[in-house]
């Protein structure tokens, strides 16, 4: 990353204190006590800790939380004598101290918590189920960018047919990426448009589909299967955008292209790609593709290796064909 990279825009520093802004007023927590309750936010905040993972040590919740020492000292001294919760030593270290929640601990969190859930539920029941989705997709971008140690979920990876417009999501998303990332021309974008196209005004959908990844309520692959000829399919346009790398969707959608193949009879599966795609290319290796040939050409602006790969499938004859 260059130095103009890293410098950041004023503009984009504007825009996260703006959100901020309106996001802690949206949810009250500016608010002298969280949902009308005695409690902060900090200190809701350590009753759900206490509440879900149980006793804890205070120095394990001082760092989970990344709190002051002094400051969560105070908060555990004014929850002792309400008599939410209680201190005692630590059986493996007498030196350091466990705290848990009490009965009238978990009450008052049962009452916070109840409250939290219908101020959210107000919050979210005047927008459709599928706004709903983007928005909680859109939390969870932001908690990946932000905090690049979260682990992402692989099992929330949806394979997909395509919505009404995401055939050209696919075209602009391929045009974007290899262009930024390879330094390719329009005239790519052309081909991926023309590909796209002629699925849509002439495929078979007993021997043809395309697919798309989703994570988070938005999409984040694609994949399409055509016909090469009666025997051979062709995998085409298969592509992850950088956000969701590492969650296995390359891998995913490319087994589906091979089930779906293998199902509507074809013999084998082929497609074409360039040298410089090294992560399609492991994709294509793991998934038992062979390199049958390689030729260099000039294409999209730059200089490139072409690849052709192929693999057999699991032929089962279908006595209606």
């Amino acid at each position: 990353m260059t130095t103009a990279e890293r410098d950041v825009h004023t503009s984009h520093i504007a825009a996260v204190r703006a959100f901020n802004r309106r996001y802690t007023r949206v949810i009250g927590v500016l608010q002298g006590g969280l949902l009308g309750t005695e409690h902060s936010l900090t200190e809701a905040r350590i009753l759900f800790e206490l509440a879900n993972f149980g006793a804890a040590e205070v120095v394990d919740l001082r760092r989970e939380l990344d709190l002051d020492a002094g400051y969560l000292s105070r908060i555990l001294t004014r929850f002792e004598d309400k008599g939410l919760v209680a201190r005692r030593r630590s059986e493996t270290d007498g030196r350091r101290q466990v705290v848990e929640l009490t009965d009238r601990g978990r009450t008052a969190f049962a009452e916070v918590d109840a409250l939290t859930q219908h101020q959210i539920g107000e919050l979210l029941r005047s927008h459709s189920p599928d706004t709903r989705t983007r928005l909680v997709g859109a939390m969870h971008t932001i908690e990946r960018i932000l905090d690049p140690h979260s682990e992402p979920d692989p099992a929330a990876v949806l394979v997909r047919e395509p919505r009404p417009g995401e055939h050209g999501w696919v075209i602009a998303r391929n045009a974007e990426l290899y262009a930024r990332e390879f330094g390719w021309n329009g005239d790519y974008e052309s081909l991926v448009a023309r590909i796209v196209a002629d699925f849509l005004n002439s495929h078979d959908p007993q021997r043809e589909r395309a697919w798309i990844a989703e994570y988070d309520g938005a999409p984040v692959g694609c994949v399409y299967c055509m016909r090469e000829n009666d025997d051979t399919a062709r995998l085409r346009l298969l592509l992850v955008e950088p956000s969701a790398r590492g969650l296995g969707v390359g891998s995913a959608l490319v087994e589906e292209c091979l089930r779906f193949a293998t199902a509507a009879g074809y013999r084998e599966m082929v497609l074409w790609t360039n040298d410089v795609l090294t992560s399609a290319r492991h994709i294509y290796q793991r998934a038992g593709f062979e390199l049958v040939e390689s030729n260099p050409h000039h294409s999209f602006g730059v200089d490139l290796v072409g690849q052709t790969w192929r693999r057999a499938l699991d032929f089962r004859a279908d006595p209606d064909r």
